[in-house]
């Protein structure tokens, strides 16, 4: 089993802490594999394995609960008078009125509430409303390359990477040796999220539309993308559509994070702007699945794979602008913005490609750290300032 440490500390720092803990992600990220984890350490740090109480509404136990009272009167039946009650529910969000549950073992003394869900919706709304600055958000990825690399600890970087775009970042992965089952699990995946959570959950009617939509943004990660193009796009391939349709169905795929956008922000004047953002895809697997064996653009998938890691990293994202050029990246944390620039390569015979991905970094006149990430196997260097490193070292080393 590949350890979680990133999530799993997160987890460790925020016990028995007055907040509820609520991991976010899409299905099959590891989220029940995370609690489980945790379980485990508290066990092994001596947590009486009655005052672990735990619930996964999509196994037997979960299907039969309907509302929220069942989901309540299932944990206070085994609560415990005596230590700290520790709180698991799986896939909260398929219980109606589930805030409400939450919200009532969380007020108990001896109660530490934990909370998985696959939709950002999870956090809005009504449970929003009661837990109001009580519940801290744990959003959780796919494998980042360091911890599928663990997976494989005899296997060299640039061969690892080839099977992490090829096969996808979802855990259990690692364990398929096989493509053809590899395709299968990633498929079994893809038709859950867009049947299950989005057509049935959010009742959407057209199927075949959501599909459209999706391998649309699927073929287009990297590149700027509106609402209106989507719309024109899919009426000239007679599959007629509105823009409000089109935006409700970008927002479900969102919602179950199947994709993130990165909205734009202008460097300069330190905006954020409505327009010109981007999709991109919470994991490469997923993307040919849909797509199928075409010829892949390897700089975009680059680009989407250092998207992630950087959401995983700083959690807030954005697609640059200076002037009349693009900043792949701006990484922000505590209002410090990281610039970077993405190429697949940057050698040629004169040099244009390096002084053209050097161009936007070069306008940004702040002080702030600004790097130029490839897949050229060079050493680290700097160009006036900025730092040019290897893309698999950047995402094997630590934060930076």
């Amino acid at each position: 089993m590949i350890q979680r440490s990133f999530y799993l500390n997160q987890l460790n720092s925020w016990k028995n802490h007055d907040v509820i803990k609520v991991v976010t992600g899409i299905r099959r990220c590891g989220k029940s594999t995370l609690l489980k984890l945790f379980r485990d350490e508290l066990l092994h740090t001596g947590t009486p394995a009655e005052n672990i109480i735990s619930l996964n509404m999509e196994d037997v136990e979960g299907i039969d609960i309907e509302n929220f009272r069942q989901l309540l009167q299932y944990f206070v039946d085994r609560l415990q008078p005596t230590g700290m009650n520790y709180i698991f529910i799986d896939e909260v969000q398929q219980v109606d009125g589930f805030e409400r549950a939450v919200d009532a073992l969380f007020v108990k003394e001896n109660c530490d509430v934990y909370i998985t869900g696959s939709n950002s919706k999870l956090l809005s709304g009504e449970l929003a409303t009661l837990l109001s600055g009580r519940y801290v958000e744990i959003k959780m990825h796919p494998l980042s390359f360091v911890e599928y690399a663990s997976a494989f600890p005899d296997q060299n970087p640039e061969r690892l990477y080839r099977d992490y775009i090829d096969k996808g970042s979802f855990p259990y992965v690692s364990n398929l040796s096989d493509d053809i089952y590899v395709k299968q699990y990633l498929s079994g995946i893809y038709d859950t999220v867009i049947l299950k959570d989005i057509v049935a959950r959010r009742k959407l009617p057209d199927q075949q539309l959501l599909k459209k939509i999706t391998r649309f943004l699927f073929d287009n990660i990297g590149n700027s993308v509106s609402v209106k193009k989507i719309a024109d796009t899919l009426t000239s391939m007679n599959a007629k559509t509105s823009v409000p349709t089109v935006e409700k169905y970008l927002s479900s795929l969102c919602d179950t994070y199947m994709f993130y956008r990165a909205d734009r922000y202008d460097v300069k004047g330190k905006e954020y702007l409505k327009t010109g953002g981007k999709y991109y895809a919470a994991d490469i697997g997923l993307r040919k699945t849909v797509l199928g064996n075409k010829p892949a653009d390897l700089g975009h998938v680059l680009e989407n794979v250092i998207f992630l890691e950087l959401l995983r990293r700083w959690g807030e994202v954005y697609v640059g602008k200076v002037d009349n050029l693009e900043v792949d990246f701006v990484a922000v944390q505590n209002g410090e913005p990281c610039y970077y620039q993405v190429a697949y390569t940057v050698i040629d015979d004169d040099g244009s490609i390096l002084k053209r991905e050097l161009a936007p970094l070069k306008r940004i006149k702040d002080y702030n750290k600004r790097f130029l990430i490839t897949m050229d196997l060079a050493p680290k260097m700097s160009h006036d300032g900025i730092t040019q490193i290897y893309a698999l070292d950047w995402l094997m080393s630590g934060r930076s």
